[in-house]
């Protein structure tokens, strides 16, 4: 799994400089951090509305797809401010044997 992400992480880098016209990625890179906060808002929404159809009929076709959508553009806003999949794993791991109650209320402003 960490290779499709270090891959995945090769190629949204890649796209940074590339010309707009010449990807999907690189022409959200290049509208800017608001367009791709936009979609990452807008695949949240519809992976929340893709779950509770997915609770309602058993069928978890568009749930995968559509979180598939908002994990890919999370991964585009964290290339964008020159962060990485690695960065969140490495916070994960961190996290992984302490309590969640615990983690959140060690949090800053809490």
């Amino acid at each position: 799994m960490s290779d499709l992400l270090s891959r995945l992480t090769a190629v949204l880098e890649a796209r940074k400089t590339a010309a707009p016209d010449s990807s999907y990625v690189a022409s959200l890179h290049h509208k800017g951090l608001n367009k791709i906060l936009e979609k990452v808002g807008e695949e949240s929404v519809e992976t929340i509305i893709a779950a509770k159809d997915c609770a309602t009929t058993g069928q978890t076709n568009e749930i995968i797809s559509e979180t598939a959508d908002l994990w890919f553009h999370t991964l585009v806003m964290l290339s964008h401010l020159n962060l990485s999949a690695e960065d969140v794993l490495r916070e994960l791991d961190r996290r992984f044997d302490l309590s969640g109650l615990i983690e959140k209320a060690n949090r800053p402003n809490n």
